[in-house]
């Protein structure tokens, strides 16, 4: 794919991106924002973009999954090699809380009843002299059922855990643990 080419799909993703984060603002009223970048392979970038373009998002849709005493449910993502929220890509056919919820249902086996939209991350893609953005949609819910069960089709997640105190090894700990602080001391 030549430079060009990549900055028309890299275009193209991020006008995909404004769109699902309008749609998402209009649709859910109070949730943090966050920006993140991530500095990608020049292939790596290629996906991410696809990706984008499909559907706004280059990581799919997550789901903070709570228990009222505070603990949280964390999946442990083999190929990252981090406990992470549970989550995935979103199909044609979904909505990203939908996806959220597919994943959740795949990834831990826990029953969640959902609150709204918990984060926004405004996700900054750079690949040498390329860039583009995307959207990280993370919904907010109580969990129904407290036993997780893993039966992630991808084979990608390992373990589903509850914890009190996340590990060191959390993949986006610092904005988990701001919105845990504000959500769940309300």
């Amino acid at each position: 794919m030549t430079f060009d080419e990549l900055w028309y799909l890299a275009n193209e993703a991020e006008q995909r991106a404004e769109q699902a984060r309008h749609r998402l603002a209009s649709e859910y009223d109070e949730y943090l924002e966050f920006e993140r970048t991530r500095r990608v392979s020049r292939p790596r970038f290629r996906t991410l973009a696809e990706r984008i373009q499909a559907n706004g998002t280059p990581y799919g849709a997550h789901t903070i999954v709570y228990r009222p005493s505070g603990e949280l449910l964390l999946v442990r993502h083999e190929t990252v090699d981090l406990w992470v929220l549970p989550g995935g890509g979103v199909r044609a056919d979904e909505s990203f809380r939908e996806a959220a919820e597919r994943e959740v249902a795949e990834e831990a086996g826990v029953e969640v009843s959902y609150d709204g939209l918990a984060m926004l991350t405004d996700v900054r893609v750079v690949a040498d002299d390329a860039t583009m953005r995307g959207v990280l949609p993370v919904f907010a819910g109580r969990a129904e059922t407290t036993t997780p069960s893993v039966s992630d089709p991808d084979d990608e997640i390992s373990a589903a855990r509850w914890f009190a105190e996340l590990p060191a090894d959390t993949r986006d700990r610092d904005e988990i643990l701001t919105w845990r602080e504000q959500a769940l001391s309300a």
